[in-house]
């Protein structure tokens, strides 16, 4: 081949390597694009699985008093809630007492038998974040409305006494007394029991309704992982002298639920994200194999300059890593950013994990060094003047 041929073949290479280089980098990226975008939207889904599960109680325990050995309502002690706090694993308690001498009417002109199957509560100020319940209309009690004669009406209360909305001049009848309504609740999906009730504040139900003070219902919420143990002690802790006389509610068939549908996401990511990696490393072999197999004729030109075959190995080798670094970061902020573009437009918390960015990453430069050495050494192998003749 004439030296004006070599210069020739040399200058096109020259002008197309930034093209092929950005188009190898390219097709890495939106390789690796896709299995991050993959992984990330599986687990973000999942994670908004949780989320939706969690929202149902699958932490959630109930304690209520049972019966004696006579058949007789049976009492919890009035410190019950105090000492069940004191369980380690317990986040959070909340109790109820039911005033059953207290009954429930929209005006003195009601008739006494009319009581609606309504029944009155006191209730701690904590309730609501225990039990996941939300202020339809006007507010919750609060540490100086629980001791005046203020009550917040469950949902299907408030429908029943012909109250829409929460306000100073709305009143009804409670235990004899009027109440003013501060507020209305949303169904309570977790505890139902307090759609059909009036919640009053311990301190006032003690002063103008003769509550003895002793809870009938406490919720509480512990650590998933730990429910089971806490549920073994919740009897004997709230009522140590009696611990027969305490019915506690088994776990949520919803824990159940997210247990299964956490191994099965884990399961589901570990295949999917596998499938996306090969997927991902095959899209780099091809773009690194075709980038080397294309630049024979620059390969010949270097040899007839004078490279060794060394130096053409550690020149492509070098290449592939960058030009794998380069794509793979590109396609990992890609991956994220399309993930957490459609976790924001769905309402889901936008999850990555690490595993996925650091994997793909790694696995990128390995697959792309696989991938340009071994064109590499085969095009360094050839004489110059066949690899100048390859077309």
């Amino acid at each position: 081949m004439r030296l004006a041929d070599v210069m020739r073949v040399g200058a096109v290479g020259l002008r197309t390597r930034p093209l092929r280089a950005f188009l190898s980098a390219l097709g890495i990226a939106i390789g690796i694009a896709a299995m991050v975008g993959v992984v990330g939207l599986s687990s973000s889904s999942g994670a908004e699985l949780d989320r939706t599960l969690s929202a149902l109680g699958t932490n959630l325990l109930t304690v209520s008093s049972g019966t004696t050995l006579m058949g007789e309502a049976a009492q919890m002690p009035q410190d019950a809630e105090t000492m069940i706090e004191r369980i380690g694993p317990v986040e959070r308690a909340s109790s109820v007492g039911k005033i059953s001498e207290a009954k429930v009417y929209r005006s003195e002109r009601i008739p006494e038998a009319q009581t609606g199957g309504i029944s009155a509560y006191a209730t701690s100020l904590d309730l609501p974040g225990t039990v996941g319940a939300t202020v339809r209309s006007g507010t919750w009690l609060n540490a100086a409305t629980e001791r005046y004669p203020a009550a917040v009406l469950g949902a299907v209360t408030a429908q029943r006494l012909g109250v829409g909305a929460a306000g100073p001049d709305v009143q009804i009848i409670v235990g004899g007394a009027r109440f003013t309504v501060v507020g209305i609740l949303h169904p309570v999906a977790l505890a139902t029991d307090l759609d059909n009730g009036v919640l009053v504040g311990w301190p006032v139900a003690e002063s103008r309704l003769g509550f003895d003070g002793h809870p009938t219902t406490l919720y509480t919420r512990s650590e998933e992982a730990k429910l089971e143990s806490v549920r073994q002690v919740l009897a004997g802790t709230a009522n140590p002298e009696a611990p027969n006389e305490v019915d506690v509610s088994r776990p949520s068939d919803a824990l159940a639920a997210k247990q299964a549908t956490s191994q099965a996401f884990a399961n589901l990511l570990l295949g999917v994200g596998a499938v996306a990696l090969l997927v991902g490393g095959v899209g780099v072999a091809n773009t690194m194999v075709i980038s080397v197999l294309e630049r024979r004729a620059e390969i010949g030109l270097r040899r007839s300059l004078g490279a060794t075959r060394g130096q053409i190995r550690s020149q492509f080798l070098s290449e592939s890593l960058l030009l794998s670094a380069m794509g793979g970061s590109g396609g990992i902020l890609l991956g994220m950013g399309v993930t957490m573009g459609y976790a924001f437009y769905s309402g889901w918390p936008s999850v990555v994990p690490a595993w996925a960015t650091v994997g793909g990453l790694v696995a990128t430069l390995l697959i792309g060094a696989v991938a340009g050495l071994y064109p590499a050494v085969r095009a360094s192998r050839l004489s110059p003047t066949e690899a100048l003749s390859t077309p």
